[in-house]
């Protein structure tokens, strides 16, 4: 199954009818394009010409069979296909450094042996990740710019190949869209973009019935992750932490005061983002941590 870049949404919503539909296990193949719907394809192009309804196309939504309410979503990152050039943007007043980006500049990144070449003196080796990726949430519509718990522009770079998410489903069917490449990004996405580029990503699908965790959770590369999104980066990270914290006691069965201690030792709290609308923060532990209390993920 291939959903093209042409069927997208702007806003994650229990109102869009889907624009395909398959069984719980089944690999789909979502087209995207850049968070400027491939607007921007050269550096005499500015932000300002894009019209601001159109940022962050999410390609979908993908309606799953038997999903729903109270259930969760496993969606299994298989691969990310990047184009051959990325760009990336500076704009007066947007992202942590608003006051000293003076003046709107487009950078076009090529992307060739791997690298996304930057300038003449920096080739950093890519690292494709998805930006926005979520469910429609419970009730009002949710525009694609803006993360929260049903997932949407969280901007977690570790959500790559070969990365497990799992989401609320709000509604029947969950209706999953995603967009928002990066072929690399630093954590925080300071001036509001990573190398921002059209793709192809493969996901697999999988319905969890009975399933209980904090969602939207995280698992990639030997880590378990809760994720949470606030107003202020402060209460993200707070949220993100007690997440993480109810997970150790709920599924863990650890005793509350021995599992702060664990996380003050052995967790990493992390920035996703801090340029969108809600602010995005994530926490990871390592796996084998809740493998040792007999804990596997479906």
């Amino acid at each position: 199954m291939r959903i093209a870049a042409k069927d997208h949404v702007f806003a994650l919503s229990s109102a869009h009818a889907p624009a395909a539909e398959v069984e719980s296990g089944s690999v789909v193949t979502f087209e995207t394009m850049d968070c400027f719907a491939n607007g921007l394809a050269c550096a005499d192009q500015l932000f300002s010409s894009i019209d601001w309804n159109e940022i962050n196309p999410a390609t979908g939504p993908l309606a799953v069979r038997g999903a729903l309410p109270g259930d969760v979503l496993k969606v299994e990152i298989l691969d990310i296909r990047l184009a051959e050039q990325g760009v990336m943007v500076t704009v007066p007043g947007f992202g942590v450094l608003d006051r000293e980006m003076v003046r709107e500049t487009t950078k076009i990144v090529r992307v060739e042996g791997g690298k996304a070449v930057l300038n003449d003196r920096i080739e950093l080796p890519v690292a494709p990740m998805i930006g926005v990726i979520g469910v429609a949430p419970k009730g009002d519509p949710i525009v694609t710019g803006t993360p929260g718990d049903h997932g949407g522009n969280m901007d977690c770079k570790r959500i790559v190949k070969g990365a497990s998410l799992y989401l609320p489903v709000n509604v029947p069917g969950a209706l999953l869209a995603l967009g928002d490449l990066h072929a690399v990004m630093g954590d925080g996405e300071i001036v509001v973009c990573g190398v921002e580029i059209a793709g192809e990503v493969d996901v697999r699908v999988s319905v969890l019935k009975g399933a209980v965790l904090p969602t939207p959770f995280l698992a990639e590369g030997g880590r378990l992750m809760t994720i949470a999104s606030a107003e202020t980066l402060d209460e993200a990270a707070a949220e993100a932490t007690r997440r993480m914290h109810r997970f150790l006691l709920e599924r863990l069965g650890i005793e509350s005061h021995e599992a702060g201690m664990l996380l003050s030792a052995a967790a990493d709290l992390r920035v996703c983002q801090v340029v969108d609308p809600l602010k995005t923060a994530r926490v990871e532990l390592p796996a084998w941590i809740a493998e040792r209390y007999g804990f596997r993920l479906d």
